[in-house]
């Protein structure tokens, strides 16, 4: 059933509208009001738009709907700011959830806004948002990591700039690389940090996974993962580390990495100096 909608007189600009990551439904009556207002539309998928405007009774009505997506260009941005500049107010839709958020309507915003024109939104669905609810792990401190590389060696790098953040790091992934991604979890933040792995959120076949990084190796070990994904990671705990603890840590990462990325990472993950973990591994090395 249709929501009731409100045609509002809209003020030139840029309106970013979160819509459903999942459920049709999970969309707020302002949002509807924005799509049947707003003199012209753009998303990041005008297929997924023209459905959503279809389950809720909003028609086109005449009115333009361009895409803006991850290929887009300056030309297709110059499009928004040519019809925010002559007064005409311009929704913007992401595929699913919050625009902004991991998804190409940066630049756009930051053109338009940057331009002086009126830049705003109207808030909601959002996969980061609520994984972080469903997972049971802290939120008072959170840190949204995005995608991490596809290469193991650059997500290796990339994962170790965040191991010593003190909060839930959050991490989009796609369903082909969960197990890769926990492999390397489990080798850069140890597998008994707890962690989530959250898919199809507001979905039929939502799930939220919980438990160590290893737990989830092991229960994910045999499974072919479909779906949007997030994984979750607790804080790190606070550990003061011997020097054969150091030692161990070093030892670890030597299999897989040279003497100075190993170092590196001790240092990073431990927040110690790097001078200890140095002599360290020269004591190792004899």
């Amino acid at each position: 059933m249709a929501m009731a909608v409100n045609r509002v007189a809209l003020a030139p600009g840029l309106y970013f509208l979160a819509t459903p990551i999942g459920s049709a439904r999970d969309i707020t009556l302002r949002a509807l009001d924005i799509l049947a207002s707003a003199d012209v539309l753009f998303a990041e998928d005008t297929r997924t738009l023209r459905r959503l405007m279809e389950i809720h009774g909003i028609a086109l009505d005449g009115r333009k709907l361009f895409s803006y997506h991850d290929h887009s260009n300056q030309a297709d941005r110059e499009k928004v700011l040519a019809a925010v500049a002559s007064g005409k107010s311009v929704a913007y839709a992401a595929e699913a959830g919050t625009p902004m958020i991991a998804d190409p309507g940066f630049q756009l915003g930051r053109e338009v806004a940057n331009a002086g024109h009126l830049v705003t939104s109207a808030p909601g669905a959002s996969a980061l948002l609520a994984a972080l609810t469903n997972s049971g792990l802290g939120t008072d401190r959170f840190f949204f990591a995005g995608f991490a590389p596809s290469t193991r060696s650059a997500r290796q790098r990339f994962l170790q700039e965040f191991a010593q953040v003190p909060g839930t790091l959050v991490f989009y992934e796609s369903p082909k690389r969960v197990h890769a991604m926990l492999d390397d979890l489990a080798d850069i933040y140890g597998g008994e940090r707890e962690a989530v792995v959250a898919r199809e959120l507001t979905k039929k076949f939502e799930e939220v996974l919980r438990g160590s990084i290893v737990d989830l190796q092991d229960s994910l070990s045999d499974r072919t993962l479909k779906g949007e994904v997030v994984i979750l990671v607790d804080r790190p705990a606070v550990v003061e580390l011997t020097e054969d603890d150091i030692a161990t840590e070093l030892a670890k990462a030597l299999e897989t990495m040279s003497k100075k990325d190993a170092i590196q990472l001790v240092s990073t993950s431990f927040k110690l100096p790097r001078r200890r973990v140095y002599q360290v591994a020269l004591e190792l090395a004899k």
